[in-house]
């Protein structure tokens, strides 16, 4: 059975930079690209950072069952492709998931085998600071995107794994460390019949 990683938390939380360096130190991990309805940022390329479909195609999608978990975040839609969830576990990689909190909550109902990760900010105002550093917002959507962090924040205790993202070497080191650990751990073998 496939390992999957569904690592969470608001935006802003620093979780793609823990992820690109989780994936340097574990290289068999893979990182499955979600899908979404937002248009790609200075230098995304399709199929790479995201995949970029129109609204009405990822609603069409989501009817067809093309998804394993999505969600709505800041007017946006994001979404995991059963497809390139399949193409990546196929041969049996480990594969990380980048995804919102409501998307977690679906994959532990339906991969409850999936090891959940939540990545925290070490404060709200460290978050405010990260989001407004980043430059892609707006300060409207700075703050829609924080009272979105607040409930996601109270959503924390329903994951297995928390890691606070206060100084990027420490917050790494206990990422990979949940992710080795697992990696190590035995599974048992399903067998059909």
């Amino acid at each position: 059975m496939p390992r999957v990683f569904v690592i969470t938390g608001p935006s802003g939380v620093g979780k793609g930079a823990l992820i690109r360096t989780l994936l340097e130190r574990i290289p068999a991990l893979e990182l499955s690209v979600s899908a979404t309805t937002r248009r790609p940022r200075p230098g995304e390329e399709d199929g790479v950072a995201y995949h970029f479909l129109g609204d009405d195609e990822f609603a069409r999608r989501v009817d067809a069952g093309d998804f394993v978990e999505h969600a709505a975040y800041s007017g946006r839609r994001y979404g995991t492709l059963r497809s390139e969830l399949e193409r990546r576990t196929r041969d049996g990689a480990p594969v990380v998931l980048e995804i919102e909190v409501q998307g977690a909550r679906q994959i532990a109902d339906t991969m409850p085998e999936a090891v959940r990760i939540f990545i925290a900010p070490p404060s709200e105002d460290a978050l405010r600071t990260r989001l407004i550093g980043r430059g892609t917002d707006d300060p409207e959507q700075v703050e829609a995107r924080l009272d979105t962090a607040r409930e996601e924040l109270r959503a924390q205790r329903e994951f297995p794994h928390v890691v606070v993202n206060d100084r990027l070497e420490d917050a790494v080191e206990a990422l990979e460390e949940v992710v080795r650990a697992d990696l190590a751990r035995e599974r048992p073998s399903t067998s059909s019949g």
